[in-house]
């Protein structure tokens, strides 16, 4: 049985290790953000999803959403490369991917905005 003060490093343990946590998931949080908001769409989505610059050119939604489905797809497959520790994952590469999606999906949304104001 823990004495008092056993008790009471593992409680300030406890919150150091839950700040430590909520740290970590606001600094990954702002740096998704601040990818994304520097995202430049004809730099970087020809090589993160295999997209034609001609594709790029057209602005509707159809063609967003293909965008959005190879991107959730390329973000899934390196998921599954990082849970199985797979020697080709590529941190940089999944980061890049998640902020190629949330600008993509930003742009999208705000096209459906201004398509139901016209």
């Amino acid at each position: 049985m823990p004495n008092g003060r056993e008790f009471r490093q593992s409680k300030e343990n406890f919150g150091t290790e839950e700040r430590i946590r909520r740290g970590a998931a606001t600094a990954i949080t702002r740096t998704l953000k601040a990818g994304a908001e520097a995202y430049e769409r004809a730099r970087d989505l020809p090589r993160l999803a295999r997209i034609f610059p001609g594709d790029l050119e057209t602005e509707s939604a159809e063609r967003l959403t293909l965008i959005l489905d190879r991107l959730e797809r390329a973000l899934r497959a390196e998921r599954n490369r990082a849970r199985s520790g797979h020697w080709t994952y590529d941190l940089n590469r999944h980061i890049a991917l998640r902020q190629a999606y949330l600008a993509e999906r930003q742009r999208f949304e705000t096209l459906k905005v201004e398509r139901r104001e016209s």
